[in-house]
């Protein structure tokens, strides 16, 4: 039950408990005040009687009467041994306080007529109950208005909350100080948090960016130093070593370019089929290019996606960003999977899955998306954990979607979903999903 109804419910529980329990306090102390003014006009009328029955010797006028055939059984007997005393009755006469004394060897009694008294005394209950339901009626629209405002504004929190957990950093409630107030203190303290969190993520991005910057100055300087090496295996060892120290080094330029969202697409029709199977031809022949209708040849060495296949469709997206994602999955593959790897376009080129015959993903990375510096499994061999974090940001520039998971009969399985309406050129891009 959502926090409004609850709020609501128990308002009106309060109301509803206030009226009875009000109700019951008044109608206890009516009761109780008419019956001791009763039980003492009876006495009173008694005593008088009782004087006037022992100097004439008659009753007659006094209001009081001589063994009456109503007398209460409790109260005969009382007087029977020698004692005075009252008693509330509500018989077929009706509601009546009786009183009684001994009278010589007779009975003398007073009977007080309570009816009219007990038909106030349930009038007054009626009108407290209606007062109770005219008073939870008014309590009950007002403190769902303000359970109301209560809810939206925890869902304003929360849902600020949420657009900071997906990356938007610049997402604020600002909420105006009151003294006082939870929810202004929780929504004052999500802010603080965003700034902080924003603050250190920035100064992050920063350093990683100033890092790559400040490396590629002396990775010249290797690679220079490594081409004029003489040939030899320590000199093709020199070479591969600062060949993948650019790659790494490109690689965090681009991230530093996709954090900051400098990144923007460059919207042209693009012919999915024949860019996959470029990226294909350059993988190596352990790769498979198939339509979404078609089976995989798992000797690894089909090629079965034609110039008249579905997967030859145009769209419309940035083909070098396409590029760039398809290049870092069937990469991916093959270094952490293994062969065939496996790429599979729909028929209307807007679906493109990689899979290879591996290990599958880890679970860590099914769970929490790309991390930098982890492949997050030692089965999946080393690796920097960049590739499909440069992917998935890239993907995001464009406007699609890219979902990775394992399939049924083994193997990790990325798919990449293209928009059926790109984003304009130039849009800002969201930016990676581990911000």
């Amino acid at each position: 039950m959502a926090l409004r109804w609850r709020i609501s419910a128990l308002v009106a529980a309060a109301a509803c408990a206030v009226a009875a329990a009000v109700g019951v306090l008044v109608h206890e102390f009516s009761r109780n005040r008419e019956l001791s003014q009763a039980r003492e006009s009876a006495r009173v009328t008694l005593d008088r009687a009782a004087v006037t029955y022992t100097r004439t010797g008659e009753v007659q006028g006094s209001g009081a009467a001589l063994d009456a055939p109503g007398l209460p059984g409790d109260l005969r007997d009382l007087v029977e041994q020698g004692r005075r005393g009252t008693e509330f009755t509500t018989g077929p006469a009706g509601p009546a306080m009786w009183a009684a004394r001994p009278a010589g060897s007779r009975v003398l009694s007073v009977r007080v007529d309570l009816t009219t008294t007990m038909r106030d005394i349930g009038a007054l209950d009626a009108s407290i109950v209606v007062a109770g339901l005219i008073t939870t009626a008014v309590v009950l629209p007002l403190g769902v208005l303000t359970a109301g405002r209560m809810s939206r504004r925890l869902r304003t929190a929360a849902g600020t909350a949420r657009r900071i957990a997906a990356g938007d950093l610049d997402a604020r409630i600002a909420a105006g100080p009151r003294p006082r107030d939870e929810i202004a203190d929780i929504s004052t303290a999500v802010d603080t948090m965003a700034g902080a969190l924003q603050k250190r993520l920035l100064g992050e991005q920063r350093f990683t960016a100033d890092v790559a910057h400040e490396l590629r100055t002396p990775l010249m300087g290797l690679v220079t130093a490594a081409e004029l090496l003489p040939e030899g295996e320590a000199a093709g060892y020199v070479r591969d070593r600062v060949r993948v120290l650019g790659t790494l080094v490109e690689e965090l330029l681009e991230i530093s370019r996709l954090d900051a969202g400098a990144e923007h697409a460059d919207m042209s029709p693009c012919p999915v089929g024949p860019l996959v199977r470029d990226v294909v031809a350059r993988s190596g022949p352990a790769t498979t290019v198939v339509g979404a209708d078609e089976t995989a040849d798992t000797d690894g060495d089909a090629d079965r996606l034609t110039d008249g296949d579905a997967g030859a469709a145009t769209v419309r997206t940035d083909s070098r960003r396409l590029e760039r994602i398809l290049t870092n999955l069937v990469v991916n593959a093959h270094r952490h999977g293994r062969a065939p790897v496996v790429v599979t376009v729909s028929g209307d080129g807007r679906t493109v899955t990689v899979r290879d015959h591996g290990p599958g993903y880890p679970r860590t990375l099914l769970d929490d998306g790309p991390q930098r510096f982890r492949t997050g499994a030692r089965e999946r061999g080393t690796g920097h954990g960049l590739g499909l974090t440069i992917a998935l940001g890239q993907a995001q520039v464009i406007g699609a979607t890219l979902e990775f998971g394992d399939a049924p009969d083994g193997g990790a399985l990325a798919t990449l979903r293209l928009p059926a309406v790109p984003p304009p050129a130039g849009a800002d891009p969201a930016g990676p999903a581990e911000r």
